[in-house]
């Protein structure tokens, strides 16, 4: 693969992941949808979509995925949603890389993974901005949503962690959204009586499963194979960074010197981790 698609492939897959933020942020503002409903529309159209890619690609299904990937895909949708009903787009998406990169970092931590003395700092770094954004005070995002975003990047960290070495990454994930539906279904069954639907806030969430979930996953990983690890892990700093440019630009929100501040701690502290990371793996080789 040339060097000019995989960036192109890795733009449009960075672009499509801060478009989910976006577009949840929008249709929970500006249309007339609940949350339950934007989950079930999402993991419905992404399953479906998946599916369908897989068809024309192989034509036949065959069982993938697994329920315990498919619970944490459902956790991490199912929070993302309830949790933009308060939060802005741009600290929605950095708050959920955050938690996200925690995760993975810490779990290389639990099995034994060794840091450097700068990339212990960086992990210090990421935290402390982290704890800086969450810290009670007038520009302070809302305890709940901050709360469940947070829970919703622990869980895509952990369907993240389980996903790594699938043979198969698109019909892997194909099979999970499918899984996931039944859940899905049941927490609209459960909040029905609040259920609101109108045609944007439809269209709002079969784009953000079809294109940003769907299409952007499968873009992901055709790019993936052509990145070195820890170049994978660095382009992705860059989606808190589209979010708010696009939430500043789309949905008229504006940024906090708070949000600010966090966010070059939070982000340029996971960097140092990675980049540390790098320098250990290299210096190990030779």
């Amino acid at each position: 693969m040339s060097f000019v698609r995989v960036v192109i492939l890795t733009l449009l897959s960075m672009v499509a992941f801060a478009a989910n933020s976006l577009l949840c942020r929008l249709a929970l503002r500006a249309a007339k949808i609940d949350a339950a409903s934007f989950t079930s529309i999402r993991m419905v159209s992404g399953a479906l979509a998946l599916l369908l890619i897989v068809w024309l690609r192989s034509k036949q299904f065959r069982s993938a995925g697994n329920w315990p990937s498919a619970v944490a895909l459902f956790v991490y949708a199912a929070a993302f949603s309830f949790a933009y009903v308060s939060l802005p787009a741009g600290t929605g998406a950095l708050l959920l890389f955050a938690a996200v990169q925690t995760t993975m970092i810490g779990y290389g931590i639990y099995i034994g993974e060794r840091f450097a003395a700068r990339q212990w700092l960086g992990f210090a770094c990421a935290l402390s901005g982290l704890v800086g954004l969450l810290l009670p005070g007038l520009s302070a995002p809302p305890p709940g949503g901050a709360a469940l975003m947070l829970v919703a990047g622990i869980a895509w960290g952990i369907y993240s962690l389980r996903g790594r070495g699938a043979r198969n990454p698109t019909l892997e994930t194909a099979g999970n959204f499918a899984r996931a539906v039944p859940f899905a279904a049941a927490l609209s069954a459960a909040t029905g009586m609040h259920a609101t639907l109108d045609y944007h806030g439809f269209v709002y969430a079969a784009v953000s499963g079809v294109v940003t979930s769907g299409i952007g996953y499968v873009l992901w990983y055709a790019a993936l194979p052509e990145l070195k690890a820890a170049n994978a892990a660095t382009v992705q700093l860059s989606v808190p960074v589209i979010a708010s440019i696009g939430g500043i630009a789309f949905l008229g929100e504006s940024l906090t010197l708070r949000s600010a501040l966090a966010s070059v701690a939070i982000l340029g502290g996971i960097a140092m981790v990675v980049a540390g990371g790098r320098r250990v793996a290299v210096a190990k080789k030779r």
